[in-house]
């Protein structure tokens, strides 16, 4: 598991990059404030429920969550299923906040 920072992710997005976003937080969490990731809650990745991103085992996975503790224990269970290119937000959205707001 590789660490991304939030300026490096945030240089991705405005330049368009297709990126693959996972937000591993609860419904109420993401819908609070997200940047687009794709919502699997940590539990539905623990519980091996990955079938929405099976298809992205030899591609970049990012996962986020508040403060990157759920998103790091996410990476690694990824990996553990084959994941191969999977990266953790330091800091998750509330490090993402503190440096670029909600907007």
């Amino acid at each position: 598991m590789e660490i991304i920072q939030a300026e490096e992710l945030n240089e991705r997005m405005l330049a368009s990059e297709q990126l693959n976003l996972i937000d591993v937080r609860q419904p109420e969490e993401h819908l609070e404030f997200n940047i687009g990731g794709q919502l699997i809650p940590l539990g539905e990745i623990l519980a091996m429920q990955i079938d929405a991103i099976e298809d992205l085992k030899d591609k970049e996975i990012i996962c986020y969550c508040r403060s990157g503790q759920r998103s790091m224990q996410a990476c690694m269970m990824l990996e553990t299923m084959g994941f191969i290119n999977v990266k953790n937000l330091a800091g998750g959205m509330l490090g993402w906040e503190t440096k670029f707001g909600r907007g």
